[in-house]
């Protein structure tokens, strides 16, 4: 027992790498040190994918495989730092997951909100697209109409996402949602940034036109 304590002290005093060469040099008891140090970020990340419609200990368990993979197919020589490396597998695991599960659940109106919140886009008014989002939202909790309204725009967004989104723009949503920025979808999907990039503004685009957000 004290010569693991003592074996963890010294992991800790170790850079990722470090540990990574320990490991193919034959130090098995890495694995489960690194393992243990990277949980929490396999808990965070599952958090935000389950706005995707997956079960959250599922993801964790797909997340800790994506892990594993992680620290078993590090390369120093050709990957970025270890922690990069592992958050993008952790995040294929996790996303693969939900893409294998074929849960499509409906997306609740406040997940929308998040889509714009994060961008400097107003509508015709000068006001920004959240508040848009948000005014409705607050009147539907007090005016029937209002609700109505809300309930429309929400089947308006669901029908754009259905009908006019490619496969691979509806991927870019989707992990956007969860909080990702274009450059780490890219990562996730394997595809170019900027191909990502502009996927995510057509999507926009095509939301905000569903809304009428959007000048003719």
């Amino acid at each position: 027992m004290e010569e693991i304590r003592h074996g963890e002290e010294i992991y800790r005093e170790l850079t990722d790498e470090a540990l990574i060469q320990r490991l193919r040099d034959g130090e098995t008891s890495v694995t489960d040190f690194l393992m243990n140090k990277y949980k929490n970020l396999v808990r965070k990340k599952a958090g935000t994918m389950f706005i995707l419609g997956a079960d959250k200990e599922d993801l964790i368990q797909e997340g800790m495989i994506g892990l594993f993979k992680a620290v078993r197919e590090y390369d120093s020589g050709r990957d970025a730092s270890f922690y990069t490396f592992a958050d993008l597998c952790i995040s294929r695991q996790m996303y693969s997951a939900v893409q294998a599960s074929s849960r499509k659940k409906h997306i609740p109106l406040n997940t929308y909100v998040s889509i714009f919140a994060r961008t400097d886009d107003k509508d015709a008014n000068g006001r920004q697209l959240e508040d848009v989002l948000y005014d409705a939202s607050a009147k539907a909790v007090s005016d029937p109409e209002a609700l109505m309204i809300d309930k429309e725009n929400v089947k308006r967004l669901e029908n754009t996402i259905d009908s006019e989104l490619s496969a691979f723009e509806k991927e870019v949503l989707s992990l956007y949602m969860t909080g990702m920025t274009y450059t780490e979808i890219a990562k996730v999907l394997n595809r170019e940034e900027k191909a990502t990039d502009n996927a995510l503004q057509r999507t926009k685009k095509k939301l905000k036109k569903a809304l009428n957000l959007t000048k003719e």
